[in-house]
């Protein structure tokens, strides 16, 4: 898979950083995340790279001081136009403290900063370059990770940090004065180890607030889902830290964008599988789908009308009163000739329960039957109720959720009629046609535009694996990382 220069290290290690910080403790949330430790090891290696580039342009500020040589007495030195030309993070590794986060740490440091050199004594001077090695350096740092309680958002802190330098060469290059520097090169190594230390816990720290955590706060707490509806991602708690993952719960919840009620039914319990061996898990339970279909049903969307024209070309179903008077003959007789319109609407919001084949839905459906009279008004014909046993396979393209809904069986019942009784059997085969071939198409079509996932910017999955289980539900697995120039 291609990748651009900097760009994809960096995203996607922020994104598993930042998917790691998310949890809740009194209240089950209807979508869950967990970050393995396989995920964190991946992060881990792409945040050091970010953080090395950090590090490459530390300015080193010019240093000076006085020397004494016995039987010469005073003179001056400095070192300045001192830059960093090789800064090497070879080990770095990344473990979880229970209750608290990500630990943080590298070992092996390796650098090399390159100056010149200035001295004077009295009429004497001179002048020259350096070169100074620092080897078998160490970093450890701890970041915590919590929630804004005012936005739900996540954050990231980096709550200590330390260093060690082992050794400090310095290397001075020819010159006449050069040997006097030599004399005292220890108490330069020691100044500039310290100097270093200092900047390096810095730079990291900086990192953390100014990089990361502007970055994690991209992750969305709503996303609209188009004029109706919105999903609300935001955190419900700060994040839960085991040895092993981190674990974050989302409040996963549809809500009206017009009119916001809390839904009649709470969040089930998610339980995850016992294997880590992707990097991110995602835990989706029936709850999340079925606040979506209280927000529709709800808004009075959940409804088609069929008209003849959108029957499929060639079919020997057709939606007029000829055609039905064909099954029906009252209705030809009352309306000679007239296109015919069905409305399909939800009776009741449609609850999904999670199955291992997918997710199972047995909507009550409603299709009024309509002549359309020559003044575009519509004479009630009759009113079916449709059962419908159906299931609902759940993909994933990308960040965003998708669903493909499929009918297993329609039973009919005549619940009114304006053109008198008649057996509700003689449009077993229409229905049974029409749905699969009419409603179906329409709803999937909606269906594959798909539910977007809590990502942060720029940031897509892939290789993503989708499984159902029954409560206690966890509906999606994936691993996590970046396509080039998304």
């Amino acid at each position: 898979m291609a990748r651009g220069p900097d760009r994809m290290p960096k995203r996607a290690a922020l994104l598993v950083l930042a998917a790691a910080a998310t949890a809740t403790v009194a209240t089950n949330p209807g979508f869950l995340i967990r970050v393995s430790q396989k995920g964190l090891d991946y992060a881990c290696q792409q945040f050091v790279v970010l953080l090395q580039k950090e590090l490459e342009v530390i300015h080193i500020p010019d240093y000076s001081g006085s020397f004494k040589v016995k039987h010469l007495g005073k003179g001056h030195y400095s070192f300045h136009s001192i830059a960093m030309f090789r800064f090497q993070l070879p080990n770095p590794q990344i473990s979880l403290l229970p209750g608290v986060g990500p630990s943080l740490s590298v070992s092996d440091i390796n650098m090399r900063i390159r100056g010149k050199w200035k001295a004077k004594k009295n009429i004497l001077k001179g002048s020259g370059t350096f070169d100074l090695s620092i080897e078998g350096a160490s970093i450890s740092a701890k970041l915590k990770l919590g929630r804004d309680p005012t936005s739900g958002r996540i954050t990231v802190a980096c709550t200590s940090c330390s260093n060690h330098i082992n050794r400090v060469r310095v290397h001075i290059s020819d010159s006449k004065l050069g040997w006097l520097i030599q004399l005292f090169h220890k108490k330069i190594e020691r100044s500039l180890r310290d100097t270093m230390s200092s900047k390096i816990c810095k730079v990291l720290s900086d990192s953390v607030s100014s990089r990361l955590q502007p970055y994690i706060r991209t992750l969305p707490v709503t996303a609209k889902i188009d004029a109706v509806a919105g999903i609300d991602y935001h955190l419900v708690a700060p994040p839960t830290v085991t040895a092993e993952s981190l674990d974050g719960q989302l409040k996963g919840e549809f809500f009206s964008l017009t009119h916001r009620s809390p839904p009649p039914f709470a969040p089930p319990e998610i339980a995850f599988p016992p294997h880590h061996d992707r990097m991110v898990y995602l835990g989706i339970s029936d709850y999340f789908f079925n606040t979506a279909g209280l927000v529709y049903q709800e808004a009075g969307v959940l409804n088609l009308t069929l008209k003849d024209s959108m029957m499929p070309k060639g079919s020997k179903f057709h939606l007029t009163t000829k055609f039905l008077g064909s099954l029906l003959p009252g209705v030809a007789k009352m309306f000679p000739d007239k296109k015919v319109q069905i409305l399909v609407s939800v009776s009741s919001p449609p609850h999904l329960t999670t199955r291992p084949t997918g997710l199972a839905l047995a909507p009550t459906l409603e299709a009024q039957f309509f002549a359309v009279l020559p003044n575009a008004t519509l004479a009630p014909l009759f009113v079916l109720g449709v059962s419908v046993n159906a299931f609902m396979e759940v993909g994933a393209k990308s960040n965003r959720l998708v669903g493909e809904l499929q009918v297993e069986r329609l039973l009919l019942e005549l619940r009114h009629s304006d053109v008198g009784p008649f057996p509700v059997k003689l449009l077993q085969g229409l229905m049974n046609y029409i749905v699969p071939a009419v409603v179906l198409p329409k709803i999937n079509e909606k269906l594959q535009r798909g539910i977007p996932l809590p990502m942060p910017h720029r940031v897509q999955l892939f290789n993503l694996l989708l499984q159902s289980h029954q409560q206690p539900c966890h509906v999606g697995t994936v691993s996590t990382q970046e396509r080039e120039g998304t």
